[in-house]
């Protein structure tokens, strides 16, 4: 930037001057034609939205609308906003000291109309990257006016010698210090009804008034929030004007496939480890990413509240740290995870669960292995949907057991496995892993008795041991749902 003019003269005869005064949503519309006549994608790294909802910001910003992206928790909606940056202008001139970011040839502050006043074109100029051009809050019910538009500042009132009317005792807030850029405004309707009101009058007349004084902020700003669809539907929350003066409401989604998913988890999970190479099989990663696609149709968890993306991408990240731990432990060369990770990796799953009254009552824990558990028939279901466990059912009734250890190693883990008949040639036959490869066997044969136990076939303990499955016990016509007998 150190070539770029620094005062307002020189601006004037620069190409920034001679291309004429553009709004930023001006900017951001011709910033996005450009990007779309190249043909690349709106915003890299976000996935899944390519035919749903990019197209529905691309109209927004075309259409030179404030938007609200609305979702549950997880859906990459803070990263989209985020992502409206690179939309901008690499540098933008400013008046040099102005507090609201003051376009040099029409500044709206009193101190930027007087600067060029009195400095004409020397008034000094300062450039803004456009990182600088982005602010962002998240709304919560203690947020006053003072935040988001401004206070009067009695000591400097003092300093200066003005009257507390005057513009130059005010100390702005975020919203007009976000002039000339993006403001992103998180849970919209957590803002209390007064603040809403201040953001509305700014919105649609473009003045405010600061303790009883009327101020007039012509901002030039791009509104962007966000907030869960159940809140900004429900009476109260939000007030209507504010709402009717919002020009696009766009949902956003939970990824739509499991490849999708584990798409977006493979770039987000942080897998490369220093120094150890990690090896993470294609059937476990579908695994880790059904367990989030099982707890979003189940009825105990509150599907109001969502359950994150940032879950599969935690476990996953938990599952290849024991991984890790346990390769560094037997002095193997490479960390490959199995399934016995992913029950490493409780913590990470019951701790993004919301659950409702009956899954209170069952316990988070207790819903976790039973995802797992699901996750692991629903994988065997895709990759082996003809695999015949007959074999290996009848060898655990006629009383065999099976205790797998999570820190053992895949060759003594793989030997226990091979004395249960069919296993290891089942996961060979059916592909889900190669002849040789001890430590993806040991993670298809763990696969396979999990979907067993999840079709209750065979039972297994919270401390790893497979048996024989635990009898059904049958309801008595006296006994109530709870298990005791009704009166």
């Amino acid at each position: 930037m150190s070539s770029l003019p620094t005062t307002l003269g020189a601006l004037r005869r620069s190409p920034f001057g001679q291309r004429g005064r553009r709004t930023v949503k001006d900017e951001l519309r011709a910033n996005l034609l450009a990007r779309l006549k190249d043909g690349g994608p709106l915003f890299p790294g976000v996935l899944g939205y390519e035919d749903t909802v990019m197209p529905q910001i691309a109209n927004a910003i075309l259409s030179r609308h404030n938007f609200i992206l609305l979702g549950l928790r997880g859906q990459a909606k803070s990263r989209i906003l985020r992502a409206l940056v690179t939309l901008l202008d690499e540098a933008t001139p400013t008046l040099a000291g102005s507090e609201v970011n003051d376009d040099p040839f029409a500044p709206i502050s009193k101190y930027g109309r007087t600067l060029v006043a009195d400095a004409g074109d020397d008034a000094p100029i300062a450039w803004l990257d456009r990182s600088q051009r982005y602010v962002e809050k998240l709304a919560t019910p203690d947020v006053t006016i003072a935040d988001i538009i401004g206070d009067v500042d009695p000591i400097k009132a003092a300093r200066g010698g003005h009257l507390l009317s005057d513009e130059l005792t005010i100390h702005f807030g975020m919203l007009p210090r976000a002039n000339r850029g993006i403001f992103a405004l998180n849970e919209l309707p957590d803002l209390s009804g007064k603040v809403q009101v201040g953001l509305f009058n700014i919105m649609q007349e473009g003045d405010v008034q600061i303790k009883g004084y009327p101020v007039r902020l012509p901002l030039d700003v791009l509104l962007c929030f966000t907030a869960n669809p159940e809140d900004y539907t429900a009476r109260g929350k939000i007030i209507t004007p504010l709402k009717d003066r919002i020009g696009s409401e766009i949902v956003t989604h939970y990824p739509e496939s499991v490849a999708l998913g584990a798409s977006i988890t493979r770039q987000e999970a942080w897998t490369r480890r220093d120094g150890l190479p990690v090896r993470v099989p294609e059937a476990l990663a579908e695994l880790v990413e059904r367990i989030a696609f099982e707890a979003r149709t189940d009825k105990r968890i509150d599907r109001r509240s969502g359950v994150s993306q940032r879950m599969p991408i935690t476990v996953m990240e938990n599952v290849v740290s024991n991984a890790e731990r346990r390769a560094v432990l037997l002095g193997e060369a490479e960390a490959v995870p199995r399934v016995s990770d992913v029950y490493g990796a409780l913590p990470a799953i019951t701790g993004k669960l919301e659950l409702e009254y009956e899954g209170e009552l069952v316990g988070a824990s207790a819903i976790a292995r039973e995802l797992i558990r699901r996750a692991a028939d629903a994988t065997l279901r895709e990759r082996a949907p003809d695999a015949s466990a007959e074999e290996i059912v009848m060898w655990f009734d006629a009383g065999g057991a099976l205790q797998v250890g999570d820190d053992a190693s895949s060759g003594a883990v793989l030997e226990g496995f091979r004395g249960v008949p069919g296993l290891v040639e089942l996961v060979e036959a059916e592909g889900l892993a190669a002849p040789g490869d001890a430590a993806a066997a040991v993670g298809a044969c763990e696969l396979v008795l999990e979907a067993l136990v999840a079709r209750r076939k065979i039972s297994r303990s919270d401390l790893g041991t497979y048996g024989r499955a635990a009898p059904e016990r049958r309801r008595r016509p006296n006994d109530d749902f709870m298990g005791g007998l009704s009166a």
